[in-house]
């Protein structure tokens, strides 16, 4: 797939970047391809200025990689 910013949506915004990584992997998992936006903006400007990590996924996705999301939320609950 190409990263095409017009087809993507955010699915997922964290303020810790373990939470995104950790719902990357699970939607890898189901063939979702996903992308995290402001990654390495902490590295760059420092911590205090990042209102969260987005994951973001292709708009066609978003449906299903939000129940898979919701699904596992969930099952830890």
């Amino acid at each position: 797939m190409e990263n095409n910013s017009d087809s993507l949506v955010t699915l997922l915004t964290a303020s810790l970047i373990h939470e995104v990584h950790i719902a990357k992997t699970v939607l890898a998992n189901y063939d979702i391809e996903s992308y995290i936006i402001d990654e390495n903006i902490a590295t760059t400007i420092g911590t205090a200025f990042v209102e969260g990590y987005k994951l973001k996924v292709n708009s066609s996705d978003l449906k299903k990689a939000k129940k898979i999301l919701d699904d596992l939320h969930e099952k830890n609950n």
